[in-house]
This record gives C-alpha cells, structure tokens and sequence, in this order.
C-alpha cells in the first residue's frame, strides 16, 4: 500500500450504524494508539421528529420492518469513474483525446491499462476497518472506471452501507487529488459503458428448494412495474441504457439466464441449483440505495396478479 496513506488507514474510519430502533447500534472500537475518526450514519428529521423529505431511509426502513420474515439479502455492485482535477480527462486518458478502445481494461493489469488501482486498493482496506461488508473490487470496462461490491447485507443495512461506502470513497479520492464521479454516463462521445449499481436480491424462499419458480414470479412483478421502477433508478440514466453496452433498453423489460444485456438476469448457478438470487441491472450508478432496495423489497411482495414474462435467449458467453 502506498506510504502516503498508511496515515491514512491508521486513522481507522469506524462507522456506528443506524438501525431500527429494535436493533442495538453496532461499533467496531479502535485498538490502535492513533486518534480516531468515527463516522456516525443518522436519520435526518425535523425539530418535531419527522422525517425529512430527503430521508429516502425512513420509508425503506418501514418497508424492510414490514416484510422482516422474508429475510431478504442485497448485494450491491457500486461502479464510480476517476478524473484528473479539471473534472474533464478521465485517469490515464490523454488530454482531450481518447485511449485505445475497451476490452483490455476489465479486470485488467499493467500501468497501460490500469489507471487508479491503489484508490481501489485503498476504499477496499478503509472500508475494511470501518467494518463494512465490502467483498470485493474490480478494473471496470471503461478506462479509469472502478466498481466495488457491498453485500451480503440484510435489508435495511445495505443501503447504509452503500451510503457509508461512498463517503469513504470521496474521502480517499480527496486524498489522492482525484475527482470521483457517480454519473451514470460520463463520457457521452464513442463507444464507452456507462457506469451502473447493478442489485442483487434475494429472499429466503428463493434461497431454498424451489426457490427459482419465486425468482421468476418475482421477476413477473417487476415486469409489470418496469415503468416505475426506471423513474427511481437514478437521475441520467436514460444516457445509459441505450440497449448496447452491456445495457438493455430504457423503454423496454427483458430478463434472461446469463445475459448482461437484460434488464434482470439470473446467473448460471441459479438457473442449474434452482434456486438463488437475481440481478436488477438497471439502476444508475448515482442512485439511492435506500430507494432501490425498497423500491425491489415493495414489488415483489405485492400481492397481484400479473402476467407471466417470457425470457429472452440464454446468453451465449
């Protein structure tokens, strides 16, 4: 790890969790003889004691109370981009040009492809010693683009530590003078993916025997609400969900096995154990993990009727 951030880490980031009232908040205390940082994630309300109309958390947290028995787990794929300072020219792009095309980047290595892998490598380690689920971290398609898993978490905790891992990662990025970006789209110019929060969702019943035939009614219900849940999945997104670029359509629902090109996929190893989890790959990198979560946790609980969707073609890859 670079020297210049070993203060960094020692400085230990702690985060004292918010949870329902039922739960005991939760601290991970400092052993070190360094000074402490601790980060506190709160509701926000008025002096009365209601919620502000910007606390997406108290609504998502009446949803998540309300179907506590389903147990529901969420892993969250939070891609984000890195610009030089003038917020215009991407890590490791050349000043108002272009790098070679996509395909050596992902997941990959060398100083020619690879632009911004020690603030990677650094959110990764702080938000290890916050305590959060963080589970991963990966070089995304674009150049200078970065995605980090968050999960398994139950409920309500996923979107406060999704919240808490974007405050850290903004921190890092201050430290490295670097510009991070959540826009769904930042370089609109050629043939460049977007940046996304792909959700991962599932409940115990879906985890179980049997458990795809509930994947699929779920996927049903969110079919039927693609409308509503495309007006929630983050401001810009109409910029990347074109339909090319590992994105499906804006306009249009579509779901299939292995297919990354579909609004919701189910992987391999849950069509072949029949049971398991699916993928909502439609929400923006810049949405509100609060909203998203309920948004899923409150579609697939309702209790309608809804036509059955057909899947489009298993994926070849």
């Amino acid at each position: 790890m670079p020297i210049v951030f070993i203060k960094y880490i020692y400085e230990r980031f702690h985060l004292l969790s918010h949870n329902p009232p039922k739960t005991p908040p939760s601290f991970n205390p400092n052993n070190t003889t360094q000074h402490t940082t601790t980060l506190l994630h709160s509701d926000t309300n008025t002096p009365g004691g209601a919620p502000l109309p910007t606390n997406t958390r108290a609504n998502a947290a009446e949803i998540f109370a309300a179907h506590e028995k389903e147990e529901v787990w969420f892993g969250m794929e939070q891609e984000y981009t890195l610009f030089n300072l003038d917020q215009k020219t991407p890590l490791g792009w050349p000043v108002g040009g272009f790098p070679g095309p996509q395909g050596p980047y992902y997941c990959g290595a060398g100083a020619e492809n690879m632009f911004g892998r020690q603030i990677s490598e650094a959110h990764y380690a702080a938000c290890l010693f916050a305590g959060l689920d963080i589970s991963g971290t990966n070089g995304e398609v674009m150049p200078g683009q970065w995605e980090y898993q968050v999960g398994p978490c139950v409920g309500i905790d996923a979107g406060d530590q999704l919240w808490a891992s974007r405050y850290i990662l903004q921190r890092v990025c201050e430290e490295y003078q670097v510009f991070c970006t959540l826009h769904p789209k930042p370089i609109t110019q050629g043939d460049w993916n977007g940046a996304g929060m792909h959700t991962n969702m599932s409940t115990k019943k879906m985890r179980e025997a049997g458990g795809l035939a509930v994947i699929k009614a779920a996927i049903n219900k969110l079919a039927a609400k693609h409308v509503e849940h495309m007006g929630v999945y983050g401001e810009g997104n109409e910029l990347r969900m074109t339909g090319a670029l590992e994105t499906s359509s804006m306009d249009e629902f579509s779901y299939g096995v292995a297919n990354r090109g579909c609004s919701v996929r189910i992987g391999r190893d849950t069509e072949k154990d029949g049971c398991g989890y699916f993928e909502d790959r439609r929400p923006s990198s810049n949405c509100d993990p609060y909203i998203v979560s309920s948004k899923l946790m409150h579609t697939i609980m309702e209790d309608v009727e809804v036509p059955e969707f057909k899947a489009i073609d298993r994926a070849l890859a």
